[in-house]
């Protein structure tokens, strides 16, 4: 009998997410559309062939420039990469923000996954390049703040049994 009143108070914790779990996830949402917007920005202008507007930083069109920006084997740029990480948090924010228990969960994994990178290209224009490209470093930014978000994150019934 309990079983079976565990089972329906996990459902009804997916179908209604309460007010702080709505909040938090709509707002982890619009940070990661911040994120895709800048990325795709980056995707545009490196297919294009322009140059980013950087506000006269040589820094900024050394990073986006180098050898790293690019994904080797398939000669993709990595700002691509990152539209496509943002969207994908962007997704399972949306769907966390209605109840969708394993949206939570990808999402907190899509972030992590993004840290890491994150982390990855941090180091490379610190150490590779001795550069630094203010939109990464905004990218940067708005990973860190997707990082704390999901460190910070509301418990839900399902995530206490």
């Amino acid at each position: 009998m309990k079983s079976a009143s565990k089972d329906q108070a996990a459902a009804r914790s997916t179908m209604n997410p309460s007010r702080a779990q709505t909040i938090f996830y709509s707002s982890a949402a619009l940070i990661a559309l911040v994120g895709l917007a800048e990325a795709t920005y980056l995707t545009v202008m490196f297919l294009s062939g322009e140059t980013a507007v950087c506000g006269g930083s040589a820094d900024c069109a050394l990073v986006l420039g180098s050898a790293y920006a690019v994904v080797p084997l398939v000669k993709i740029p990595v700002a691509s990469l990152g539209a496509l990480a943002y969207f994908s948090a962007f997704s399972f924010a949306t769907f966390a923000a209605f109840g969708y228990s394993s949206a939570q969960r990808f999402f907190a994994w899509t972030v992590i996954a993004m840290f890491c990178m994150t982390l990855w290209l941090l180091f490379v224009q610190a150490f590779r390049l001795h550069a630094f490209c203010k939109y990464c470093l905004f990218s940067a930014a708005l990973v860190f703040l997707l990082s704390g978000l999901v460190v910070a994150r509301p418990v839900t019934e399902t995530q206490n049994n």
